[in-house]
């Protein structure tokens, strides 16, 4: 899977084995990974950032990949994934790193700057914005499914099993294919029964920036981890949401910058979008220097639009 020098190599961190992909010598990036992904989604960055220079790094996360999935749900908080990179970069010996993250790999970039500023150089986060803890907030998962209700896809994956089982008769392909290529620009719905199976067993044409052969990849690896380390992380929302009550009113002091397609599920849902914008984020992130929105580009820019991506990455790390 993806050669040209990628090399790959597994590091005991937080008790656990992570597996890491790299490549290139220089100053360290780590690439954060979301769902339904792993390393092989930021290839396009760990060639491009070899070449100029850096020692581009993507882990898999818990869960995921070729990294260990622990079998207690509970597992799976912003904490134990913070713990986590927190292990690799004491493996690698490095003190501080830059970061880039998306998905959920965004929300962990977050949540590391926010618990250990002190190993993070400058971050770029793509498609999920900052969410402070407030003292008037109320539980993520609880407050989605008041607004959009159970069917709301984050509502839709918390009963363990249950959603890896539809997903099982629907079949790993389908589902891959339809998340990483048929998102909406809207709020995201899963629902049940024969409605699901019709949502996601649909022809779908690839986009021209993933081939077959990269999507058999994300298939491959799928059939052999299946979906619940992933899912364990939404599963955790509100439990992370709650031990982070320490942070209410923290804010992230880490010079940063944020990229969101236009097109992106999350920034066209309402309550969710307006996060995004720049003078509501940068009360939160003080540092931030800019929020880029991409025209025309939906929820994987870093492989929609892998060059312009990778030229906004460059050149905010070079300043560093």
């Amino acid at each position: 899977m993806e050669g040209n020098g990628i090399e790959h190599r597994t590091v005991r961190a937080n008790g656990i084995n992570i597996h890491l992909a790299e490549k290139g010598e220089g100053p360290i990036i780590l690439f954060l990974h979301g769902f339904p992904e792993f390393w092989y989604s930021w290839r396009h960055q760990l060639h491009a950032f070899a070449s100029l220079g850096y020692r581009a790094v993507a882990p898999d996360l818990r869960g995921y990949g070729d990294s260990d999935a622990p079998a207690d749900v509970n597992s799976y908080t912003c904490f134990h994934v913070v713990g986590d990179l927190i292990g690799v970069l004491d493996a690698m010996g490095a003190d501080k790193v830059f970061v880039v993250g998306h998905d959920w790999g965004a929300m962990i970039g977050w949540y590391l700057c926010l618990f250990r500023p002190d190993r993070v150089k400058a971050l770029i986060n793509l498609c999920v914005g900052f969410s402070p803890k407030d003292a008037t907030n109320k539980p993520p998962v609880e407050t989605l499914r008041t607004f959009y209700g159970d069917e709301y896809y984050m509502c839709r994956f918390q009963e363990p099993g249950a959603i890896e089982n539809e997903f099982a008769e629907i079949g790993n392909d389908k589902v891959l294919k339809y998340f990483l290529t048929s998102l909406p620009a809207s709020p995201f719905y899963l629902p049940r029964g024969k409605a699901l199976r019709e949502q996601l067993d649909v022809p779908i044409t690839l986009p021209s920036w993933l081939s077959e052969d990269e999507l058999k990849c994300y298939v491959t690896q799928y059939e052999k981890t299946g979906f619940t380390g992933g899912l364990n992380y939404y599963r955790n929302f509100d439990i992370s949401w709650e031990l982070t009550a320490p942070w209410t009113g923290s804010k992230v002091e880490v010079p940063s910058k944020f990229i969101v397609g236009e097109l992106d599920v999350t920034y066209n849902t309402p309550g969710i979008g307006e996060s995004m914008n720049f003078d509501v984020m940068k009360k939160h992130v003080p540092l931030l220097e800019d929020v880029v929105v991409m025209k025309g580009v939906g929820h994987f820019v870093q492989k929609e639009k892998a060059n312009e991506v990778n030229r906004l990455i460059h050149d905010f790390f070079r300043k560093f």
